[in-house]
């Protein structure tokens, strides 16, 4: 369920403050032009589509590359990495703790033999990639630049975007490592690091896509995510940065759900107040610092295991509201992802939905093709306004990092989704083929399904590495680490350097925990 901000139909409760505050019409501009309201780029799609980028891994390093390699065949301009569990939580595949769920959700990544074998036959310098990965972002980060060292690829010429947002993962996902503060620090020394040596790649895609998903609002999608975009900024500064340094190569994230104008008019609202909060807070010199973004995903939420051929509707819709909101790239959901990983056939289907969107609708023909609707310029300034007074509220409350290790987003959010699923239940909210217009059916789809000797596979080769790496160098390399995160030091090089000598992921994780300890969510969450 959607927040419901169109004139006289409020569907959410906690909408009802919202819808009285005063929204006057926001001035949007030029595309192109201050507060970029209208889109970032003054020729938006006729000048460049947004990138295609479908999210793909799977329980092997072998499988994901050919996933990979067959969508940059069908068009695809952009890679997109989802890893499992394990090596979200810095943990090797070996671990006792990762004990059935190796390969589970995405690719493992342990060593930067993973690495080599994730990208073979792909130049990094001629992709742009993305990577989902937050707690051990700098990890993975500095073993995807160890391998373009080992390339011959000057490190300025990497291209992508790793997520390293860690703020929503205390507050939606759970995957988090290290105490708040902590993982600040190695937030900010990944952004210290590429502002020096690797200025085209994204050092944070700040995320509400997880939060949404978790069933927040799109106002508290909007409110809360932009408040970590904040917490971040002051954090770098905190470190030495200046806000140009960082700040255009910051990137956000975002879902698209089914409530197609107010969808759109989130996106142009988040634009509109990024810019006016940079503007305002932090005066910089260069426009780009002001300018929100992002990359959109198509709502997994959404989509329902009844039915599922229903998804690819939902999914076609979605990925419209996103293109005529101005997104700058774009992952559009497999109908089957209800039931299992894409197959094949579903993941094509979803970026040929794109492709349709960008060949035949003839939406990317206009700059702005929604300008001047009425019902667009409502919505938009409902909701600048209501995200506004939420970040103004957690201000008060000591700003997004304060509010995260007292749990108040959590509790938020918790309130939200119940709310949702009650509106479901109660049917207030319709959801197509589940309490509405549903049949007696028997699922016939076939999801991807996965080798259960891939792991004994993987398993054997992490242990044949260790067996025949030098362990001298892995020792030196880790007591190096050791001392760099004791200091106040970048730990980025170490790092790579680790990397390089064969160290494992588990490993370096390992030796952060020694310093910064590790963390339990505020009980009531």
């Amino acid at each position: 369920m959607e927040d419901g901000l169109h004139t006289g139909r409020s569907k959410h409760p906690s909408e009802s403050t919202l819808n009285q505050l005063e929204t006057p019409v926001i001035e949007s501009g030029d595309p192109g032009s201050p507060p970029f309201t209208r889109g970032i780029y003054s020729g938006m799609y006729l000048d460049k589509l947004w990138t295609m980028r479908q999210y793909a891994g799977f329980s092997d390093t072998k499988s994901t590359n050919q996933r990979f390699q067959m969508m940059l065949g069908q068009g695809q301009s952009g890679l997109s990495v989802a890893f499992d569990l394990p090596t979200q939580l810095g943990l090797d595949s070996d671990d006792e703790l990762s004990n059935g769920e190796v390969g589970k959700v995405g690719v493992p990544i342990d060593t930067i033999h993973d690495m080599r074998a994730l990208f073979n036959g792909i130049k990094l310098d001629e992709v742009s990639t993305s990577m989902t990965i937050n707690a051990p972002a700098t990890s993975i980060f500095a073993m995807y630049v160890a391998l373009a060292d080992e390339q011959g690829i000057a490190r300025e010429q990497l291209r992508g975007t790793v997520q390293n947002d860690i703020l929503k993962e205390y507050i939606a996902r759970g995957l988090y490592i290290f105490p708040p503060s902590q993982s600040l620090r190695l937030t900010t020394d990944l952004m210290n690091w590429c502002a020096n040596n690797a200025p085209k790649w994204n050092t944070i895609s700040v995320s509400g896509y997880h939060m949404r998903e978790a069933g927040c609002t799109a106002t508290q999608e909007i409110g809360f995510t932009l408040s970590n975009g904040i917490q971040y900024i002051d954090s770098a500064i905190s470190s030495g940065l200046e806000i140009d340094d960082f700040a255009p190569r910051m990137s956000f994230f975002f879902g698209c759900h089914n409530d197609f104008f107010e969808e759109i008019a989130k996106f142009r609202a988040a634009r509109t107040l990024w810019h006016d909060i940079v503007t305002e807070r932090y005066s910089p010199n260069n426009p780009k610092s002001t300018m929100l973004r992002f990359h959109t995903q198509t709502a997994g939420v959404t989509l329902t295991a009844q039915q599922p051929l229903n998804n690819s509707v939902r999914v076609a819709y979605q990925a419209l509201a996103s293109v005529l909101g101005g997104t700058q790239s774009l992952h559009t959901n497999s109908f089957d992802e209800a039931i299992g990983l894409p197959t094949e056939n579903s993941a094509q289907l979803a970026l040929r939905t794109q492709q349709i969107i960008a060949n035949e609708t003839r939406v990317t023909e206009s700059v702005d093709p929604l300008a001047g609707s009425y019902l667009i310029e409502e919505l938009t300034s409902k909701l600048y306004h209501g995200a506004k007074h939420i970040i103004d509220n957690l201000d008060t409350k000591g700003g997004a990092l304060n509010c995260v290790i007292s749990g108040l987003q959590q509790r938020e959010i918790h309130d939200s989704a119940w709310l949702q699923l009650k509106a479901i239940e109660n049917m207030k909210t319709n959801v197509v083929g589940v309490n509405v217009h549903n049949i007696e059916e028997e699922n016939t789809l076939s999801a991807q399904s996965i080798n259960p000797e891939n792991v004994k596979i993987i398993l054997h080769d992490l242990e044949l590495i260790k067996q025949k790496r030098n362990e001298e160098d892995v020792i030196k390399s880790l007591e190096h680490l050791l001392d760099v995160a004791r200091s106040e030091s970048n730990v980025m090089e170490a790092m790579i350097d680790a990397y390089k000598c064969e160290a494992t992921l588990g490993e370096v994780n390992s030796v952060l925990r020694e310093v910064f300890g590790t963390w339990i969510s505020p009980s009531g969450v």
